[in-house]
């Protein structure tokens, strides 16, 4: 197992302080939306009602097919404590659209036209770092849902353009990531993992420890 870094309960992949990370959709075009597999992001239990609630100002984003998908089977899978977002063909997330040839979230749209005021699904904002746990979950509630948490770097060849984009930029995963984190663990358990992160030696080839992080909308 790597070395893992335990701040407030939550564990941290000890490569995670120290990888450089930075969206590139103009090279990506989204792929982490629309990859093989046949199952959607990750659901916390309470997203659901969120996002059914967001639905009105989400759907008229969608294509018809994927419209139609939503009412005939619903845009969730699962069970409780294991919720997916359903799939098209086994690949675009049912809330995937298109534009100028990049895959772009619809929930995610509508957030930040002001229309709702939920954002994505945790485990999207979260991506490319996945929650794995220790144990199941205790609860379904916000207060609890985060102990226990295992953060892992979910590493996949569609998002190298990233990689490549957070090393020349030298902007960190944990920087890149801080609004995801902050919303998941709150600003002061991020505040801790920066302090840390900091403490991390600087891998060779990096002449600052900090770059100027930023996320790139989806």
């Amino acid at each position: 197992m790597r070395e893992l870094v335990v701040i407030d309960g939550v564990a941290i992949e000890g490569s995670l302080l120290t990888r450089k990370f930075c969206c590139n959709l103009l090279k990506c075009k989204g792929a982490c939306c629309s990859l093989p597999g046949g199952r959607g992001a990750p659901l916390q239990d309470e997203e659901i009602e969120e996002i059914r609630s967001a639905l009105p100002e989400v759907l008229p984003l969608l294509s018809l097919e994927k419209r139609r998908a939503i009412d005939t089977s619903g845009f969730f899978e699962g069970v409780q404590g294991d919720y997916a977002t359903t799939c098209i063909d086994d690949k675009d997330c049912v809330f995937v659209f298109r534009e100028k040839g990049i895959v772009k979230c619809a929930l995610e749209k509508a957030f930040n036209d002001g229309k709702t005021e939920f954002r994505k699904p945790i485990s999207c904002h979260l991506y490319p770092v996945r929650v794995n746990r220790f144990g199941p979950r205790t609860g379904t509630g916000r207060a609890d849902s985060t102990k226990d948490d295992v953060l892992r770097y979910h590493e996949i060849s569609e998002c190298r353009p990233a990689v490549e984009k957070g090393e020349a930029e030298n902007i960190g995963v944990v920087e890149f990531l801080k609004p995801a984190l902050a919303r998941r663990y709150g600003e002061v358990w991020y505040n801790k993992l920066e302090s840390y992160s900091n403490l991390m030696p600087v891998p060779a080839g990096n002449d600052s420890r900090r770059g100027s992080g930023r996320s790139d909308d989806k």
